[in-house]
């Protein structure tokens, strides 16, 4: 996890906040140093991860989260952490691999119409279920990467937010614990789907995270802007979202914040 994101965010890997849906915007840039820094945040944290990988593999998202001082190995084995990898699960759906269980395969979707998300959910509610002999974690946290791509995969915007929907009612209502999810987002793409989906969760949020490249093209010292928004809430009875923005450069195991302008390369 990234220290200096933890600060901007008031965020404690001893006091994690709990209930919320934190949602991540990736705007022409790549924006997956959010979700690494929030998968190795809610590990260290203490807390149950089902993380629902449709981006990259697992061996990618484990290199990255060495490097930022957790091993997602480890944390497969003493069952903290539960990993959908949807480039695999979704190849062994197509080529006839079903489940051993004998229980629907989250992937079964893409071989209708995208509607049917049930097993999916399934899957995530017995993975973020309380262990009845105990529970060793905090609260569980589930974790996508990226919904975008189940648009790709055929499923409509609105059955996206009826699957989120029934994720909050059990992970944040029911468990007490939180949502993470990635969507890209670009106010001028004429994708009006995908546009539907980030607006539409933006509503929803407690935090919106939204990295976008600069206006002004690439730059070694400056690699793009991140905007966090705290969403206003009836129990804090702000009138207004607070809203932030900042520049930032990726580093090999950190990642630098700055306020815009400041970056010591511009000055």
């Amino acid at each position: 996890m990234f220290a200096e994101l933890n600060e901007l965010l008031g965020a404690s890997v001893e006091r994690p906040e709990q209930g919320t849906l934190t949602l991540l915007c990736a705007d022409k840039t790549d924006a997956s140093f959010l979700v690494h820094h929030f998968l190795s945040f809610y590990l260290k944290a203490g807390c149950k991860v089902c993380f629902v990988a449709l981006v990259q593999s697992f061996s990618h998202y484990n290199i990255v989260a060495q490097k930022l001082g957790s091993s997602l190995t480890a944390a497969k084995e003493r069952g903290q952490l539960v990993l959908l990898e949807g480039l695999k699960s979704a190849n062994d759906f197509l080529f006839g691999q079903q489940s051993q269980s004998g229980e629907a395969h989250p992937f079964q979707f893409i071989s209708g119409d995208g509607s049917d998300l049930k097993a999916l959910y399934e899957f995530i509610r017995k993975a973020l279920s309380p262990a009845t002999d105990g529970d060793l974690w905090k609260f569980p946290v589930l974790m996508v990467d990226n919904l975008s791509v189940m648009l790709s995969l055929g499923v409509r915007p609105r059955d996206i937010l009826d699957f989120i929907q029934y994720c909050r009612a059990t992970v944040s209502a029911q468990l007490k614990g939180n949502l993470v999810v990635m969507v890209q987002s670009d106010d001028s793409s004429e994708d009006e789907q995908n546009d539907l989906l980030a607006k539409s969760l933006h509503h929803q949020s407690s935090w919106v995270l939204r990295a976008e490249g600069l206006a002004s093209g690439f730059c070694k010292d400056v690699h793009g802007q991140l905007t966090i928004v705290q969403r206003s809430s009836w129990e804090t009875k702000a009138e207004r979202d607070l809203l932030r923005i900042f520049q930032y450069k990726i580093q090999d195991k950190n990642v630098a914040f700055f306020a815009r302008g400041m970056s010591a390369a511009v000055l």
